[in-house]
């Protein structure tokens, strides 16, 4: 299977969920165009809070569309964007990529991964239940985080949906991602 952008989404609010687009800008250094979390020092307000001077490793959201199916099955109601990604992907195995993995993104755009998203209450707020259905246990009994991954633009570019996705791994030793 290709890995492919299935959509992108945007939002130049705090919210929660992020509205669907016909594309977006990635801007090198900075995030997606327009979008609340924009530029080179944190943006979450919890980590504003705790230190503004702080870079910015969490410019553009992931995730995998197999996630999407996943809760869907589990009888949550998710689509593209409503858990604040800005790109959704399919093919690609996300979670299981090295930090530092950069994912060139249609013609131009390279996105390089540094780390999981550590998924928060704000999940239960928009639906029950979905916080406890993205997190889960490893055969060591270790937390799994499974609400995709974060990455900073290192080359700017257009990304819109049906665009494919390559994935081009670090030199080894590779790196487990953590959540940031």
């Amino acid at each position: 299977m290709t890995a492919t952008v299935t959509a992108v989404s945007v939002s130049a609010t705090h919210s929660f969920s992020k509205a669907n687009r016909e594309s977006v800008r990635l801007l090198a250094g900075l995030g997606v165009e327009g979008d609340a979390h924009l530029g080179t020092t944190v943006k979450h307000r919890s980590r504003v809070a705790a230190d503004p001077t702080q870079p910015n490793l969490r410019q553009v959201h992931l995730i995998h569309s197999e996630l999407h199916d996943e809760l869907r099955a589990r009888g949550f109601s998710v689509s593209a964007g409503q858990m604040g990604e800005n790109i959704t992907t399919r093919g690609v195995d996300l979670l299981g990529l090295p930090r530092g993995t950069r994912l060139h993104l249609g013609a131009a755009a390279v996105v390089e991964v540094t780390g999981l998203r550590n998924p928060c209450a704000q999940l239960d707020a928009f639906q029950p239940g979905l916080l406890a259905a993205v997190l889960g246990r490893d055969g060591q009994g270790r937390l799994v985080r499974k609400a995709g991954v974060m990455g900073v633009v290192v080359a700017g570019g257009e990304v819109r949906p049906g665009d494919p996705i390559r994935a081009e791994l670090p030199p080894e030793p590779h790196g487990a991602l953590d959540r940031v």
